[in-house]
């Protein structure tokens, strides 16, 4: 009687994923989470989405889409090229005809709820890119999670946490903006939460997928600098004194009405960022 070796049974049932943008902050980490599972992390020179996939890739069977324009106010110099990341990107991964997790964002809102959004709220996008984003979701089609997150950071690539650790360890003092309300989010944890959405076969559809609790960007700064033991003070400004060229929801927190895994606080996730980046550095 043939017998097969349990480790090899495993290696053959292992779910094949597919990961595009691998190397920013959100595939590494996605990377890591799937591990046990057969993953094929494909960076910016494997395949650019721009463009339609490679004629030898196989269909997986399931792709976490994370290939995206993430610059907000160079969306607004170059709208053509933020929809062709983010909109014609989305449209070549769903041509695939494999489940699709879409990563989304909070600025598909315009922050004037006066509330929490959920996934019922229609979008209302004030910039470019949050076009480019509310379009990317509608071109995922119907095998797509769409999820949004909000201000993500983690300890790879280049985020709001990495640029106030820099800055924090160079000056005496940072000014940053204190009217603008979000729910930042560890990459990690968003990782893991994916995972929990996808393994537990929840409908297709938009999921809000954010940390727990909200902050000002002038509130996390300060948590990031006492956090890592940094001495700089944090000035806190108006978006209209800092002056970017794209408009921000003021306020837009993501939290769930049908149900998404909960995420940690992001108090939490601050704290295992560093811990990350303490044990690389």
């Amino acid at each position: 009687m043939e017998h097969h070796e349990p480790d090899s049974l495993r290696a053959r049932h292992r779910r094949r994923v597919l990961i595009t943008g691998a190397g920013g902050q959100l595939g590494v980490a996605l990377s890591g989470v799937f591990a046990a599972d057969a993953v094929s992390a494909l960076t910016r020179a494997d395949w650019d989405v721009r463009f339609p996939a490679p004629a030898a890739l196989a269909v997986p069977d399931i792709v976490l889409h994370c290939a995206a324009w993430t610059d907000v106010d160079g969306a607004e110099d170059d709208p053509q090229g933020a929809a062709e990341a983010n909109v014609g990107g989305t449209a070549h991964v769903a041509e695939l005809g494999a489940p699709v997790v879409v990563y989304s964002s909070d600025y598909v809102f315009d922050g004037r709820k006066g509330r929490p959004y959920v996934e019922s709220d229609s979008p209302s996008p004030v910039s470019a890119y949050g076009r480019s984003k509310v379009h990317g979701e509608a071109a995922a089609g119907g095998q797509a999670w769409i999820v949004r997150s909000s201000w993500l950071f983690g300890p790879s690539g280049h985020n709001f946490l990495r640029t106030m650790l820099r800055l924090g360890a160079e000056r005496d003092e940072v000014a940053v903006v204190d009217d603008q309300r979000g729910c930042p989010t560890y990459v990690g944890h968003l990782a893991a939460a994916t995972r929990e959405l996808v393994d537990a076969a929840m409908p297709f559809g938009v999921w809000h997928l954010a940390a727990s609790g909200d902050c000002t960007w002038a509130d996390l700064a300060e948590a990031i600098f006492e956090e890592s033991g940094l001495h700089c003070r944090v000035r806190r400004i108006s978006t209209a004194e800092y002056g970017a060229r794209a408009r921000r929801p003021p306020a837009a927190i993501l939290r769930s009405d049908r149900g998404a895994p909960d995420l940690p606080h992001w108090r939490e996730g601050l704290a295992e960022c560093l811990a990350e980046l303490g044990k690389a550095g």
